[in-house]
């Protein structure tokens, strides 16, 4: 495969995913539409794997990678679908481009990672900054939007504190055989949960949710991961750090003439903090001639 090809298909997956998840709830409701994407996921991937004739490992290692993969699958994308319902689609892409900020806070508090340079701290204060815009700008539009810059937010911390998780059990596994054990048991999750709280098959389900749900399971939860992982192998972390800086911009743009989302020109300014806190928090220590040093465990 062209790596290019793989690159531009991870933005334009993760620019289309935020809108298709808010399409997916229309009728539904956001519990049936994330659990079936992530039951026809789970189905998808333990197919591919069958047909590769890889096994899925369940040793102690094993297992623990795929509960703390189970972490961003489960947690932040039932956080992600509730919390859609209360703000724009593109505002979702803005609040998870906080994620790798995130990240290095938990590699430096879990991992032992001495990469919080002055650079890197000013960087993640740009982002506080923008996420201190955009909710005092939500708040002024729609009062509601509280409840889902929190889950946002939430589900950005559970996403960052997964990856975390899977690097300390330092299993290497595959990349296919993670996606699928941590598929396994969150969908189990979601099965319950849905069981729990509606436990209602819908009588009919809109053509557009029926089709982002689709797209959702194939593209968001299979093809995404597998070009993201194949285009990290091959190309350099500066490369892979530009794409939470597009796909924010591309999804707002989206929303707005795909879905008629508003979008103030204060959440532009927002998301033009976080997104400089990101350049900062990427390439800063470059500028400056820093070296990061991570401690191994």
């Amino acid at each position: 495969m062209s790596v290019p090809a793989a690159y531009l298909g991870v933005i334009l997956i993760w620019s289309t995913t935020p809108l298709a998840v808010k399409w997916s709830s229309e009728g539904p409701g956001f519990l049936f539409g994330v659990s079936a994407r992530m039951l026809l996921g789970t189905v998808l991937c333990l197919l591919i794997l069958r047909i590769m004739r890889v096994r899925l490992p369940w040793h102690r290692q094993a297992r623990h990678t795929y509960l703390a993969s189970s972490v961003g699958i489960y947690g932040a994308m039932l956080s992600t679908y509730w919390g859609a319902q209360y703000i724009p689609s593109g505002l979702v892409s803005v609040l998870f481009g906080l994620t790798p900020l995130l990240t290095a806070l938990f590699a430096a508090l879990v991992l032992g990672e001495r990469s919080l340079s002055p650079a890197r701290v000013a960087g993640i204060v740009l982002g506080i900054s923008g996420l201190a815009l955009i909710f005092r700008t939500e708040l002024r539009l729609e009062p509601a939007a509280l409840y889902g810059i929190l889950a946002l937010v939430g589900a950005a911390t559970l996403h960052s504190a997964s990856m975390v998780m899977v690097k300390r059990v330092g299993a290497e596994l595959p990349a296919l055989t993670v996606n699928g054990g941590g598929l396994v048991v969150a969908s189990t999750l979601y099965v319950l949960t849905w069981l729990a709280f509606d436990g209602h098959l819908p009588t009919a389900i809109p053509t557009r949710a029926a089709l982002s749900i689709a797209y959702l399971g194939v593209f968001g939860t299979l093809l995404g991961f597998s070009l993201y992982f194949y285009a990290l192998r091959h190309l350099s972390a500066s490369h892979i750090g530009l794409i939470p800086l597009i796909t924010p911009v591309t999804a707002l743009l989206l929303g707005q003439y795909l879905n008629g989302e508003h979008v103030d020109h204060l959440i532009w300014a927002g998301t033009a903090l976080i997104s400089s806190g990101l350049l900062l928090h990427q390439w800063g220590d470059q500028l400056t001639g820093r070296r990061v040093v991570a401690v191994e465990e």
